[in-house]
């Protein structure tokens, strides 16, 4: 990217980024956070131990079978056990860096706080539902959350032994390390689409965080959605330029890729470490298709549409598909850069990228 270009990129994620008043958005979602299962302090202390050791656990066997190493030199931290409140504020420090809020305060007070509020109703809810997350635009470099309540959660609903569920979950979440570590230019890829997407939007965002507030709103009181949630699409789209819609479908595909990569090294490695998840993954599965997990519900609404969502569960297929034909050690292409990422219609078939590519 030129200097001019990146400064360009630098202008739009200060002016989406200045929209939400972050730190409000913060103690927002920490007001309104549900609280996490009834559980003793032993219980807890017990999964929070048994994660970190579950990630630390889950490093070599992710390394491989991926067979990607982090840079030279390059140091992994420890990842980061905590509850719901603490990965709301970690969620929005880590989207105030992606739309390059800084650390000053937004454009607008009434606005800031509005925004902030919305935002901080959207990250409540997404807080009860998510296992984990690897975060590669956290203060300092990378960092793995795991959210223990939401794990004690799961794993008493899915009637699974916790041990072995809290290593499944670690091994998705630490492949998501491994491959941002292992390639550091992922994240400025992201960061590229994502100022590319959210050019000139800052006016326009809040009419995008309102909607996706009132489904937030809507679910929260457990009643159904609005038919029109779906509009947001619309709404979206309507405030594009071609090139935003285009960093659009980078980020699904990028997504599709890292989440269907990660579910593939998941069952890869899983045999061998994990004893019972063969009823793990069933178990898993079954809840996934009876009721999806709440970030995706979000997501769903907030794009409108099915079929860009549903890339998310091509992606092992994918991944499998190419494996299988030529080897994880060929498949590693992919990691190159940018220009080696698949294309939208070659999620859909793998032979194309096969072609393009290798």
């Amino acid at each position: 990217m030129t200097t001019d270009a990146a400064n360009d990129a630098d202008n739009a994620r200060l002016t989406v980024g200045r929209v939400v008043d972050w730190d409000f958005a913060a103690t927002t979602g920490a007001w309104l956070v549900r609280p996490g299962p009834p559980s003793t302090d032993y219980t807890q202390r017990q999964a929070m131990t048994e994660l970190a050791e579950a990630s630390r656990r889950a490093e070599l066997p992710v390394r491989e079978v991926t067979g990607l190493e982090p840079e030279d030199g390059q140091t992994v931290p420890d990842a980061a056990i905590v509850d719901r409140t603490q990965w709301i504020s970690a969620a929005a420090e880590s989207m105030r860096a992606m739309t390059g809020g800084g650390d000053g305060k937004p454009a607008g007070f009434l606005r800031g706080r509005l925004t902030g509020a919305q935002t901080g109703a959207v990250l409540a809810f997404i807080s009860s539902g998510i296992l984990g997350q690897y975060d590669p635009f956290a203060k300092g470099g990378g960092k793995l959350l795991l959210v223990y309540p939401n794990v004690i959660a799961v794993e008493r609903q899915l009637r699974v032994l916790p041990n072995d569920f809290r290593l499944w979950v670690c091994l998705h979440e630490v492949t998501h390390r491994v491959q941002f570590t292992a390639n550091p230019w992922l994240s400025g890829h992201m960061s590229q689409a994502l100022a590319i997407l959210t050019k000139d939007a800052g006016e326009d965002l809040t009419k995008v965080i309102g909607r996706l507030a009132e489904f937030v709103r809507d679910r929260r009181d457990d009643r159904p959605p609005e038919p029109n949630s779906a509009g947001i699409l619309g709404l979206l789209r309507a405030l594009q330029s071609d090139a935003q819609r285009t960093a659009l479908d980078q980020l699904l595909v990028l997504g599709t890729l890292l989440e269907g990569h990660a579910d593939h090294v998941m069952d890869a490695v899983g045999p061998a470490v994990v004893p019972t998840v063969a009823t793990i993954r069933r178990r898993f599965e079954e809840r996934r298709h009876r009721r999806q997990p709440p970030l995706q519900r979000i997501i769903r609404a907030l794009l409108g549409f099915e079929a860009k969502m549903s890339q998310y569960t091509r992606g092992k297929a994918f991944v499998d598909e190419v494996v299988k034909r030529v080897g994880m050690a060929r498949f590693n292409t992919i990691w190159s850069g940018p220009e080696t990422l698949p294309l939208p219609h070659e999620i859909e078939v793998p032979a194309r990228w096969i072609d393009r590519v290798l």
